[in-house]
């Protein structure tokens, strides 16, 4: 068979695929750290309970482009999301102000993907430049702007986006003339924790609502200059998916205003504690929150 011929092949059992694929199954992704994971599989459990529908879950699949794009690709129908980091992928500036920042992410994910964001769920989830106390306590800072004014030199670690995005490490910089020894150390987001308190880093990039943030050998410095804009949580789905399903806004909607930076920090700490078992986590909140039966 020549190329030309195995290529209308595969095209034709690409097609049957298809065809016999269930069209009211909904797709629902993540990103590749717990909180996203976590979010996703509560979305997941309640739309197999609200509309009786199979739901797919690609979770856990990358960064924040991979799942943009797996999204605007048709690869998944809905997934989390943050207003700051929406700014990011727009290549926008991102507001302070966090209504204008989730209109304008609003308009322009509709105008140039055809997607929608969905009421926010209640939480801001900002990036938290993160101590141990005992340095705290040792330098006498609690802010941000308290370090410019010490002579200690921060070991600085950080995830991959962070270091990379506008409003990650170049808005710490240039807001904060943190005083720094070395390159920052980039790397695996589950390994920031473990790398502060074994002494391989002396600050990192962390995120407000992490479950280990609860620990009181841990300071979160203040960022007091505020330049980490607002990090609104939000389901963002495929218009077409809400067209092709009119019952599934208004179900995920049901979620909307159900979390607090307080909540989604107990959450993810929950998780931990359960060694990962992020479907009894997501179980028991809904059934705490009403919405499913014990």
């Amino acid at each position: 068979m020549g190329r030309t011929s195995s290529l209308a092949a595969v095209i034709l059992a690409a097609v049957l695929a298809g065809c016999t694929q269930d069209e009211r199954t909904i797709t629902v992704g993540s990103k590749n750290f717990l909180e996203q994971v976590l979010l996703g599989e509560i979305a997941a459990q309640h739309l197999e309970h609200r509309l009786g529908n199979r739901v797919a879950r690609k979770l856990n699949l990358g960064g924040t482009l991979l799942v943009h794009q797996a999204i605007v690709n048709g690869d998944i129908d809905l997934y989390p999301e943050y207003t700051g980091t929406g700014a990011t992928v727009l290549n926008v500036a991102p507001s302070q102000d966090a209504q204008h920042l989730l209109a304008e992410v609003k308009r322009e994910y509709a105008t140039r993907f055809r997607l929608a964001w969905l009421e926010p769920l209640g939480f801001n989830n900002t990036f938290a430049m993160v101590i141990r106390k005992i340095d705290a306590d040792r330098a006498q800072v609690r802010t941000l702007s308290d370090t410019e004014r010490r002579t200690v030199q921060w070991v600085l670690g950080m995830g991959y986006e962070f270091q990379q995005r506008a409003d990650g490490l170049p808005s710490l910089l240039r807001t904060y003339k943190l005083p720094t020894r070395g390159t920052p150390k980039v790397m695996d987001l589950g390994l920031l924790y473990r790398a502060l308190e074994q002494g391989e880093v002396t600050m990192i990039a962390a995120n407000s609502t992490d479950g280990l943030l609860a620990s009181p050998s841990l300071v979160v410095l203040e960022d007091d200059r505020h330049c980490f804009p607002a990090y609104h949580a939000a389901f963002v789905a495929r218009e077409q998916t809400l067209a092709r399903e009119p019952r599934l806004k208004a179900a995920l909607e049901e979620l909307s205003g159900r979390f607090s930076e307080d909540v989604m920090r107990r959450l993810n700490a929950q998780v931990l504690n359960r060694h990962g078992r992020v479907d009894e986590v997501a179980q028991q909140f809904l059934i705490e929150i009403g919405l499913r039966e014990r």
